[in-house]
Order: C-alpha cells, then sequence, then structure tokens
C-alpha cells in the first residue's frame, strides 16, 4: 500500500508539477500543488462514472433514458424555428429518444414542423440524414426516434422509404433472434436506431411480412382519443384510494371522475404498412389507466401521459405508477399550454420510475440542469440503470413515504471559497455579492436547500468556510445543485453559474465544482473548493 501510494505521488507530480527542478526532487510547489487541486483528478465528479460502468445487459424498460420533446425546435412552439441543429445538439449532449414531428409536405415529401402554428418546415428526410449522422457521436446505445404521426399513408410510405434507405442497417425493422418475447438490452442494440410509432399486428405477423411488397397497404384500426385536453394543474386532489381492481366500466368511469383523467373517445387510424413494420420494440399504445396496462398491455408496447396527468397519477396512485413502470417503458411530455418551450422539474417522475422524461433540450434554467446533471452518471450514455426499487415488477417502492428498507447517506459539505466567480452584468469590476446555493433534489422528504451568508462585493477569491450537512434516504435518486448567486434585494438574486450531478457520483476530501453558465457552457477557471464527506 505504501509503494501504491508512493507511485500515485510520482504521477501527480510528474503530471502537474511545472518546475523541473523540483520535479526532479520528487516535491511539489504551491504551483503545482494549486495546478492539482484545479485539474480534472480533483473534480467533484468521481471519473470512475464518467464511463460505462454499469450492466448494460437488461432490458430497455430497466434504464432512465435521456429524451427530448419537440427536439427541431430551437425556440418557441408558435412562431419559432425548426432546425436540424436541434437534433445534432440533442445527439452531441447523450440525447437517446428523439422526437420527430411529422406532416404531409409538397410534391408528397413529409416535412417536420409544429402542426397548426407558424413554425418553420423541415423535410422529413433531411432530418433522418442529420441523425444518421451524429446518433453515435457521444453514445453507441440506441437512439430512439418518437414519430408524432399525422401524414396520409401514401406520405407515411415515403417515410419508410427514408428511413430504410438513409439510415440502412442502423435501423432496427426485425426482431432480434434471442428477444422474440421480451425487449432487448442496451448493449443488445447498440449502434441501432429505433422507430416508434403506431403498429399494426404483432411482431410474429411483422416477421413474416419481411421482403414482401407493401406498397398500397394500409390498415385502419380504432384509436382511444383523449376527449378532455391536459389540465393546467392539479386542484384539490384526494388522497390515495382503494387499489382494488377495476371490475366493470361504470366503476372505472366513476374512478376517472373521482381523480379528473380525461375520458377517451375511438377515433379511425390509417397506418401504412410499410411504416407500421418498422417498429419492433417501441409501439406507441395509448394509456387508458393502469389496470388496462396490466391486463393488456404487451412488452413491447409503450405509452406517452402528459405531465398534468402523470404529475396527478404520481400523488393519488404512486405505487400503482411504480409497478407500471417496472413493466413499460413509460415516456412523459411537457403539456401543450408551454408555448414558450418551458420544461417541468424532470426529478419527480423519475422518482415513479418513467424511463423517457422528455424535456425541451433548447430551453435552458434549472430544469435542463438536473436533466444535464442526471445523465453525466454512466459515461454520459444516455442510459441510467434504474434502482433495483424500481425494477423489481412486485416493488413497493413508493416516493411519497420512506421506505422501511432506508439505507440513507448522511452527507457533509464544507463550502470553502470561490474561484474567480462568474462577473455580475450588473458590475464591470467583478464586486458581486456572492452567495452559494445547495439544494438536493430526489424524493419529496430529500429535497431541501440552504445557503451559505452572503460576501459583499467580492466574486474573485471569496472565501465562506460553511458545513452544511444532508441526511438523503433515497440516495439512488438523489442530485445535488450547487447555484452560485449575485444577491440583489431589489431585482431578486442574479444567476452566476451553476453544477449538478448525482449525489451518489460524488468524490470524497478536498474537490472543486467546475461552474456552468445557464446554457450549459463551460465557465472555466471559475469554481469553487469545497469539501466532501458521506457515509452510509
Amino acid at each position: 500500500m505504501f509503494d501504491m501510494s508512493r507511485s500515485i505521488v510520482s504521477e501527480i507530480i510528474e503530471k502537474y508539477e511545472p518546475i523541473t527542478e523540483v520535479k526532479q526532487a520528487h516535491q511539489m510547489s504551491f504551483e503545482g500543488f494549486t495546478r492539482y487541486l484545479c485539474s480534472s483528478d480533483c473534480l467533484v465528479f468521481n471519473n470512475e462514472f464518467g464511463k460505462v460502468y454499469q450492466d448494460m445487459h437488461r432490458p430497455l424498460k430497466d434504464y432512465f433514458i435521456s429524451s427530448s420533446h419537440n427536439t427541431y425546435l430551437v425556440s418557441d412552439q408558435l412562431v419559432g424555428r425548426s432546425d436540424v441543429w436541434g437534433y445534432i445538439s440533442a445527439l452531441v449532449k447523450g440525447c437517446r429518444c428523439l422526437e420527430i414531428d411529422c406532416w404531409d409536405g409538397s410534391q408528397n415529401e413529409p416535412v417536420v414542423y409544429h402542426g397548426y402554428t407558424l413554425t418553420s418546415k423541415l423535410l422529413f428526410k433531411t432530418v433522418i440524414q442529420a441523425i444518421h449522422k451524429y446518433a453515435f457521436i457521444t453514445s453507441d446505445y440506441p437512439v430512439v426516434l418518437s414519430l408524432e404521426n399525422h401524414c396520409s399513408p401514401s406520405q407515411q410510405e415515403v417515410m419508410a422509404e427514408n428511413l430504410q434507405s438513409i439510415l440502412g442497417d442502423t435501423l432496427l425493422s426485425d426482431v432480434l433472434d434471442d428477444y422474440a418475447h421480451e425487449l432487448p438490452s442496451p448493449e443488445a442494440l447498440k449502434f441501432k436506431i429505433l422507430v416508434r410509432n403506431k403498429k399494426i399486428g404483432t411482431l410474429t405477423e411483422t416477421h413474416a411480412r419481411r421482403g414482401s411488397d407493401k406498397h398500397g397497404q394500409v390498415e385502419e384500426y380504432d384509436e382511444y382519443e383523449e376527449m378532455d385536453q391536459e389540465e393546467e394543474e392539479d386542484k384539490d386532489i384526494p388522497s390515495e384510494s382503494s387499489d382494488a381492481p377495476k371490475v366493470t366500466s361504470e366503476k372505472e368511469t366513476r374512478s376517472r371522475s373521482i381523480v379528473k383523467l380525461p375520458l377517451f373517445k375511438k377515433k379511425k387510424v390509417k397506418v401504412a404498412m410499410a411504416l407500421s413494420d418498422l417498429v419492433i420494440y417501441t409501439k406507441a399504445e395509448k394509456f387508458r389507466d393502469f389496470y388496462h396496462s396490466r391486463h393488456y398491455q404487451q412488452f413491447n408496447e409503450s405509452n406517452s401521459i402528459g405531465e398534468s396527468t402523470a404529475r396527478k397519477l404520481s400523488k393519488l396512485k404512486a405505487s400503482e405508477f411504480v409497478l407500471h413502470t417496472s413493466n413499460f417503458i413509460t415516456r412523459i411530455y411537457p403539456k401543450a399550454t408551454r408555448a414558450d418551450s418551458s420544461n417541468f422539474n424532470p426529478q419527480q417522475f423519475w422518482n415513479i420510475g418513467c424511463q423517457m422524461v422528455a424535456l425541451n433540450f433548447q430551453t435552458p434554467g434549472l430544469p435542463m440542469d438536473i436533466q444535464n446533471g442526471k445523465f453525466l452518471d454512466n459515461g454520459n450514455s444516455g442510459y441510467i440503470l434504474k434502482p433495483q426499487f424500481l425494477r423489481d415488477t412486485e416493488t413497493d417502492f413508493n416516493p411519497n413515504k420512506t421506505p422501511e428498507d432506508s439505507n440513507p447517506v448522511t452527507l457533509m459539505i464544507r463550502v470553502i471559497s470561490g474561484i474567480q466567480l462568474p462577473p455580475s452584468s450588473f458590475s464591470s469590476s467583478n464586486k458581486a455579492n456572492t452567495v452559494v446555493i445547495i439544494e438536493i433534489f430526489g424524493v419529496p422528504n430529500d429535497q431541501i436547500k440552504q445557503q451559505t451568508r452572503v460576501i459583499k462585493r467580492n466574486a474573485f477569491s471569496p472565501r465562506w468556510n460553511e458545513t452544511f450537512t444532508f441526511i438523503i434516504q433515497v440516495p439512488e435518486l438523489a442530485l445535488i445543485r450547487f447555484a452560485v448567486e449575485n444577491q440583489n434585494l431589489i431585482t431578486g438574486n442574479e444567476f452566476l453559474g451553476q453544477y449538478t450531478l448525482p449525489i451518489l457520483c460524488m468524490s470524497k476530501g478536498y474537490r472543486h465544482v467546475p461552474l456552468f453558465s445557464r446554457t450549459g457552457e463551460s465557465l472555466e477557471p471559475s469554481s469553487l473548493f469545497i469539501y466532501v464527506w458521506y457515509v452510509r
């Protein structure tokens, strides 16, 4: 152990000591020590988690998957610009589920845009070309194309041709040999692109049609459509009701009335067989209720649920929701009234095991800080293995209650100082009134915020030397966010920089916290110097 320690010390001196004479004496100068403390070896994020280290051989439903909503937009959802940069940027950030809104275009060319708005349009084939080029730049693991399909059958056939001709062998278009009755793993789907869309028939029928001419073949099916649109926010939500199954339609209707969930009506939907047969393990299926999913939903079917409905269900029927996500991939998307492309806090839906929590990647702010921090884990691969209690198909986990077998973490953080913090836009001499806010995101009982005292007129080298202690009941789901602000009692605090990461990805000891801007850009050399320790 002594020899190993000497070896590590020698490597550190060799790597960071700038003065030759000091290096040859196997010593370190103050300059060398400073370089070491500010290096990647002393980051608060443990470099061991910066590579893929988790088991990637489990079914897709067992992972949190980095997901984007309205990926084609780079601003608002009414008159904003559509751009392939939205897809490129999301893929470079490690996003693995992209949304494509498809509509009929001129000259039989499908287009991508936010329907019934003044947003600009992109050719569908241009989007697919960009995705093909950048899909595996950051991560080797599968990309899911979630199609919001409004095209006529003839243009759906064009979409199918574009997908096949552009993506080639990267497009998953048939069942894998070993996965006829269960979802494959991210490892089994490496470098593959999956289509998520409505589908006709079974996987066996799809396999039997492989290679046949499907031109002009159109199927019609009944889809359950919501009669009422998403409500704005929850009001007067009752306590969790009985978990007894709904036996009759009358009981189901009464239950829906209590929960204030939308009712459904049937509508006819036409699907081109050529496009339908490209959907294998990610069939989009309308969510009706947990009872229906428990009895009728197939392993390759996934649901999309709006944030308002999902939020109500997570409060009223959290345990059922967790059981649902342990069996089926569930995608949560922002409500339609977010015309400014704002985001909700994704943590509330990760707490109940939702795999695809789709955010507007083009909109910076707290939700995207949490998203980016979450997916630092597992090598920024876009796939994070869910905790065992969210994968167990017989789990009794409820994020709104403290688990009986909880194994909490006691976390101690001493905020020592700041290094060249970002300047205030209200001060040309970098004399901001700096304060550090530490916030924990996780299950409701773990959410807490604490802050340092304010250091007046000093953003260059403020010193706090303050210690904070947190007891975290469910650390597997917890994130920590360090935010630096300029206190302004008149206009409100001004954001200067932040860094977010999973609690269990923190390194112990003296560490530096790099800071990032609101848009996610590095503010190097701005950082915080802290001491971290935790026990479990």
